[in-house]
């Protein structure tokens, strides 16, 4: 018998539960409990003003902090970032963190400063223009980098949901270095994903492992559930 897993699903950048929805399904038809969560100042209406890596930190961890033991992480994109920090403070809670096309942190650099310079002019301008300090999401991102693959129709369904990134999100740091978490770690990649900065076997050797790759883009557990449910049950 396969024995059970808690996955806490932990969403990316301008995203929420919703996008974790139909592998959290799949993986509760395997038998397992799935958890998506909605990271604070990221919910339909929130405001996104004042909000730094530690609230993210923390309500991961006061998430988890209620649940079994042997919890696995799974974290897309961002959600790398508040994962990690999680983790750390979770080594008694947290069996595995498996990082899904995700950003792996470096101890003492933000995801801003982890882009090449013009990326990163681009986010601080961003950041410092918007009036609550916010990035705002927008259709060219669905389309250019989030989900190439998909028809007209969802693309523009999902800039919907989208919702305005805090910015302090992109500007904090931690100071852990992923690679010694204390616990077991993988890497899973799309195979068309062109959205992070860096390619995915560099995240990947962050970690020490080699990525296992999935089809699809950034977005592929909307467009491809089931193989990214596989992959996450294999991880």
């Amino acid at each position: 018998m396969t024995p059970v897993s808690t996955y806490v699903l932990i969403p990316g950048g301008w995203h929420a539960a919703w996008c974790w929805w139909p592998v959290a399904k799949r993986l509760r038809a395997a038998g397992h409990h799935a958890i998506a969560l909605t990271l604070p100042g990221l919910d339909d209406g929130d405001d996104p003003s004042g909000y730094r890596l530690t609230d993210a930190v923390d309500y991961v961890v006061s998430q988890v902090r209620g649940l079994q033991l042997d919890v696995i992480l799974v974290a897309h994109s961002w959600g790398g970032y508040p994962a990690t920090g999680a983790a750390e403070i979770l080594t008694d809670k947290v069996r595995k963190v498996i990082y899904f096309n995700a950003l792996v942190p470096v101890r003492g650099r933000s995801l801003v400063d982890d882009h090449p310079p013009a990326g990163r002019d681009l986010l601080l301008r961003l950041i410092n223009e918007s009036p609550d300090g916010a990035v705002a999401p927008s259709l060219a991102y669905v389309e250019e980098l989030f989900m190439q693959d998909a028809a007209p129709e969802m693309q523009r369904m999902v800039a919907d949901l989208l919702a305005p990134q805090p910015g302090g999100y992109f500007l904090d740091a931690l100071n852990v270095d992923p690679a010694d978490l204390g616990v077991a770690t993988a890497y899973i990649a799309s195979d068309s994903d062109c959205a992070p900065q860096w390619p995915a076997a560099e995240f990947a050797s962050r970690l020490g492992v080699e990525p296992v790759y999935v089809p699809g883009t950034h977005l592929s557990m909307l467009t491809h559930p089931d193989e990214v449910a596989k992959a996450i049950m294999a991880a």
